[in-house]
């Protein structure tokens, strides 16, 4: 069934009385949640345990920043050295890079910005989106706001927050500027998880060139796709089995990467330690010109992985990733890149492959073996009778491991940022599976992941060589972070109501450090640095298009909806025969009866004997608890036995992962009807409020028995109109309310007895398809947009029905199509 509907406004003379009557009948959720006071906060965690956490985010987090040290060099001087002062004045730039990128930017202040441990750019966002009202798509309620996890200051109307607040809010285009700004920045972080993979693996296979000199390219291309091909194939399994694993080895490699490079410090110049001092820097500009500007984009890469460490930070304390960095991570990291500095200083030729040949000889290590036996036919004698593993062993040995972790930390947050995407309105309906039990925010993405080894593999073969995907990897970090200085400003000023000065001096060093690898960067577009730009291109009009085309549907429903005093002008019957039944009615209002349902009783001669309203929205939270998922009142009088119910979810839920979502709505349902009846004749207030799900499994006494229950001194309010219940403790009711009860048990028994055998005949989910195009005399590129690639990504992506995981025999489809 379809229909052509265009939005008309509403003539202003049928305002007036009607508009009154809709008001009343059908509020939106005023104070229909029940505030809870135990507010979700960081817990606290032992020594011990944190010092746990502290060893396994190495697994996870950490993979792409320790593996840096595999190309950083040699991306730096791609045409060789000519100066050994130049060696001194890159480790310079890379010392004071690790210190205010990672380590003072990201992990003591950025980490700090985390909503409620969720990282990541969407993250950043979703917070401003509760502090100011900035989200595009207006499906938010002041009952929202009562959510445990929505959590926002407040600041005085004079402030600076405030007039930030303001100047945010008061024109669309800027709200659109900061999502695309938002937009910009995850799509760097998609490409980014198809450069790192490429770049790691491709760097540590690269290893087997060292000891077979004369072995062709494409096979080091080859290993390096087959490498590839298995790790994104384990992706299924999740980040929990696969980070673990490696999570050792990572600690082994920073060891082992620090060590080494402590030794080669000793053994070849300790001189190098002198980068400490800044004045090498500008020293190095200075005798550089533009080509020390340009090695900026090879110094950068020191500091790939900061992002992702942001955006999975989901998983561990943010106290736990402190500890890691500042005790691990950075000192192994600076003492790594001083010892590959002290080699080069004495083999300048060898910046190629400097990270495998400073590497020192194993002496000793298997003394009274023979060189000849099999086994060890791999070892070999150096000139001063030390015996020295093969480099391709260590490459596989000691960089394959913390390659893959690095290439799984980066897709990882791929796969945790397109969620958060998907959830907000900005990525088409894709498959989104939890690989954990105990962790929520580990998932897998199967077309995602498919789509990034494609891409990855391309991008792997099609350049063949580190320097050019070190390009392109340099010009996706540098935007990343840019993005978050930007996103950082805003909270700094609205979230946490810093001081003007603190946020300017951060802001400005920020700018200052990130524009000048930008400006590198840029000279490198030409050099591999276009491949993120296109991908970022590519995503980008998908997700803007996508969203785009999700708040015109929205902004119809809105427009179309039908007012209440038409509905009730039909009468108990809806005009319809109403057979038995429970017909649930999805749709994206809140509030208001949907243009389908108009659209389905004006065309078939029959409606349920129950008609509930199924709202799913998605908050700009990271989780609801499930306790406060649901929100149900009831819409007109009680014998017209209609429903509204509202599941709300955060960007880390899964809709699905309710197994039980049919069952938890019902019971969320009868139990409104009990303390809805319950609570007659309790006030005369003409307040509305609203039943909120509240620990279901604690009101097993209110489902099971006729409303025997405790007494409390919680305020229970209805309207004469409209019966809207709050329950803010289920186990306990006033004891006025109880004999309120007992005087309309008969009344709440029959409804219960109705709605129980209305279940039994059967539940029908009523789906609506609109169909977005674009009217006849819009622009050219506005047709191809809506016409072509709007309705192509609607074609390819997942159905409500699979989303909803509805019943294919119980599914009814009411199509319309929608001119914008």
């Amino acid at each position: 069934m379809a229909a052509r509907v265009e939005i008309d406004e509403d003539n202003e003379t049928n305002k007036g009385s009607m508009w009154v009557l809709d008001q009343k009948l059908d509020q939106p959720m005023d104070e229909e949640a029940g505030r809870l006071r135990n507010m979700y906060r960081e817990k606290k965690f032992s020594s011990l345990l944190l010092l746990r956490f502290a060893f396994q985010s190495l697994g996870v987090v950490y993979g792409d920043l320790g593996t840096s040290p595999l190309y950083v060099f040699y991306n730096t001087f791609p045409h060789g050295i000519d100066d050994p002062e130049d060696i001194i004045g890159a480790l310079s730039l890379i010392i004071y890079s690790l210190t205010l990128i990672p380590l003072l930017k990201y992990v003591f202040i950025v980490c700090r910005a985390n909503d409620s441990g969720q990282g990541g750019t969407f993250a950043l966002y979703s917070l401003l989106c509760r502090h100011a009202k900035v989200i595009t798509i207006p499906n938010q309620h002041r009952t929202d706001e009562e959510l445990t996890t929505y959590s926002r200051s407040t600041f005085h109307e004079k402030s600076f927050a405030a007039k930030t607040k303001r100047w945010l809010e008061h024109q669309t285009f800027r709200k659109n500027a900061l999502l695309m700004l938002v937009l910009v920045g995850t799509c760097m972080v998609i490409g980014d998880g198809i450069l790192t993979p490429a770049i790691s693996v491709l760097s540590a296979s690269g290893g087997i060139k060292v000891d077979h000199p004369h072995m062709s390219n494409g096979v080091v291309v080859l290993v390096a796709v087959v490498i590839l091909v298995g790790l994104f194939s384990l992706q299924h399994y999740g980040t929990d089995r696969v980070g673990w694993l490696f999570a050792p080895i990572v600690l082994l490699w920073f060891l082992l990467i620090g060590g080494i490079g402590m030794l080669n410090i000793w053994k070849y110049d300790s001189s190098v330690l002198k980068a400490f001092s800044p004045v090498y820097i500008y020293r190095y500009f200075r005798r550089g010109g533009r080509d020390g500007w340009t090695s900026l984009g090879g110094i950068m890469l020191s500091i790939t992985g900061t992002e992702a460490l942001f955006a999975d930070l989901a998983h561990f304390p943010v106290s736990a990733i402190q500890i890691a960095f500042t005790v691990v991570v950075f000192p192994c990291l600076l003492l790594a890149y001083s010892g590959q500095a002290a080699y080069l200083m004495n083999h300048q030729d060898h910046v190629v492959d400097a990270f495998y040949r400073s590497i020192p000889g194993a002496a000793q290590l298997v003394e009274g073996l023979g060189s000849g036996a099999w086994p060890y036919r791999g070892l070999r004698s150096d000139p001063s009778g030390e015996l020295k593993l093969p480099p391709f062993v260590v490459s596989w040995v000691m960089g394959l491991g913390p390659a893959i972790v690095a290439s799984q930390a980066t897709i990882s947050a791929t796969f945790s940022i397109i969620k958060q995407a998907l959830a907000l309105g900005c990525f088409p309906r894709v498959k989104v599976v939890h690989t954990s039990k105990k962790f929520l925010g580990q998932i897998y993405i199967p077309d995602i992941n498919w789509i990034l080894m494609i891409l990855c593999i391309a991008v792997t073969a099609g350049f063949k060589n580190q320097s050019q995907i070190g390009n392109a990897y340099g010009t996706a970090v540098v935007i990343v972070m840019l993005a978050t200085t930007l996103l950082m400003t805003l909270i700094m000023i609205l979230v946490w109501r810093c001081h003007w000065i603190l946020v300017l001096i951060f802001t400005a060093l920020s700018l200052v450090v990130e524009c000048t690898y930008f400006s590198a960067v840029l000279f490198k577009v030409d050099q591999g640095g276009w491949v993120p730009l296109v991908i970022a291109a590519a995503f980008l009009v998908i997700m803007y298009v996508w969203h785009y085309g999700t708040v015109k549907r929205y902004e119809f429903e809105m427009h179309s909806k039908v007012s209440m005093a038409w509905i009730l002008g039909l009468g108990p019957s809806l005009g319809l025969v109403r057979v038995p039944g429970i017909g649930l009615v999805y749709t994206e209002l809140a509030s208001g009866v949907p243009h389908i349902f108009s659209h389905f009783i004006t065309n078939l001669p029959a409606i349920h004997s129950v008609v509930v309203f199924v709202c799913v929205k998605y908050l700009p939270v990271y989780t609801v608890p499930e306790e406060e998922r649901f929100l149900v009142k009831r819409i007109g009088p009680k014998n017209f036995h209609m429903f509204r119910c509202v599941a709300r979810y955060g960007y880390k839920d899964l809709h699905k992962k309710d197994e039980n979502f049919e069952k938890k709505l019902f019971d969320s349902l009868f139990l409104f009807v009990r303390l809805e009846a319950m609570m007659e004749g309790c006030s005369d207030s003409d307040e509305y409020s609203l039943y909120g799900q509240q620990t279901l499994q604690s009101t097993d006494g209110l489902l099971n028995n006729n409303g025997n229950s405790t007494s409390s001194n919680q305020d229970l309010t209805m309207s004469s109109v409209d019966s809207i219940v709050p329950v803010k403790s289920p186990l306990h009711v006033n004891s006025t309310v109880m004999s309120s009860s007992q005087m309309s048990s008969h009344t709440e028994t029959d409804e219960l007895e109705f709605l129980n055998s209305c279940r039994d005949a059967g539940v029908v989910h009523i789906l609506g398809n609109t169909v977005v195009r674009a009217s006849r005399g819009s622009k050219f590129y506005k047709k191809i947009a809506i016409d072509y690639i709007y309705a192509f990504l609607r074609k390819i992506c997942r159905e409500n029905s699979v989303i909803f995981n509805v019943p294919h025999e119980s599914l009814l489809n009411v199509g319309q199509i929608f001119y914008v």
